[in-house]
């Protein structure tokens, strides 16, 4: 249908944008759409990119929280080994508690410890390990007392064995010198022998009856003996009558035998030389009675000889 409308030409509107709007405004659109994909583009990726860091931060939190565990037992089996060290030094003794108490400080501070890092589980484990050196050290020590105090030990029971054996030695030699020493000592006693009582008169005859005596005479015979200590010796003589009582001067002199005071009839001095040696010994006195008389002599502390007599 042609439109006859006078002054109407059709051609002067064909460029006319106001009658062709529909290219401008599918541009519009397609730049509201590459804007819209772009922004979901760096949406995804910032949401790929958060979910990534959180991802690490856990991952990186739980290795912190694992390397603090393995940190914390470290320092528990540290309580426990310093726990079960033990010596009998003061001093290592001393030590020990000191680094115990460095121990209990660590585990302290660990616990309260809020801020974790690399940087702080670096520190503690370097810490731990310090600790962890020092008590191999000290174990070392203790290793070395208890071998060294083995060794004394084993040095002391033999050091005592031979301190025992040699006191049974010195005590059995000891028993032997003072046998000997005895055996020399009986050895050189003096001995009289051939004892002899005599009763005589005033003119020193010889008398039948011994009541008619005015003297008795003793004689004997010092026997020699060459592990004497010769010289002058003192012998004592005692008598004793047939009623049991000695016969002694007014005076009643004494010389001490074991240790006791014993009264005695007569004592002469001898010079005496490891030779047998004839003694006569002389008391005089009256009043004799028949019967059996008991002649005793002494010398240097010892009775050296004895007899019983028969007098009529």
């Amino acid at each position: 249908m042609n439109d006859n409308r006078p002054g109407y030409d059709p051609s002067e509107y064909e460029d006319d944008d106001y009658y062709n709007p529909q290219p401008d405004a599918g541009k519009s659109i397609r730049g509201y759409r590459i804007v819209i994909v772009i922004l979901s583009v760096i949406l995804v990726a910032l949401s790929a990119l958060y979910f990534g860091i959180h991802r690490q931060q856990t991952l990186d939190n739980e290795l912190l929280q694992a390397d603090r565990d393995s940190i914390q037992n470290d320092l528990g089996r540290l309580m426990n080994d310093y726990d079960n060290l033990q010596s009998s030094n003061d001093t290592l003794s001393a030590n020990l508690n000191v680094e115990r108490g460095r121990v209990d400080s660590l585990m302290t501070r660990l616990k309260k410890e809020r801020s974790w890092n690399l940087a702080k589980i670096k520190q503690y484990e370097k810490e731990v390990g310090t600790l962890r050196t020092i008590m191999r050290g000290y174990i070392h020590q203790i290793d070395s007392l208890n071998t060294l105090n083995k060794q004394l030990i084993t040095e002391n029971v033999s050091y005592r064995k031979e301190i025992t054996s040699a006191r049974l030695r010195a005590d059995m030699a000891e028993e032997k010198a003072a046998e000997l020493d005895n055996k020399v000592r009986a050895g050189s006693v003096l001995r009289a022998r051939d004892i002899r009582l005599e009763a005589l008169n005033e003119r020193s005859n010889p008398v039948s009856r011994v009541k008619n005596a005015a003297r008795l005479r003793v004689d004997f015979v010092l026997a020699a003996n060459d592990l004497t200590t010769p010289g002058e010796k003192a012998v004592y003589l005692r008598i004793v009558s047939p009623d049991g009582y000695v016969l002694t001067t007014e005076a009643m002199p004494t010389f001490e035998f074991e240790g006791e005071p014993l009264s005695y009839s007569a004592m002469r001095e001898v010079d005496y030389q490891n030779q047998d040696l004839e003694v006569g010994i002389y008391f005089n006195s009256t009043g004799f009675s028949a019967g059996t008389y008991t002649v005793q002599l002494y010398c240097e502390g010892r009775l050296i000889g004895s007899a019983q007599i028969v007098m009529r």
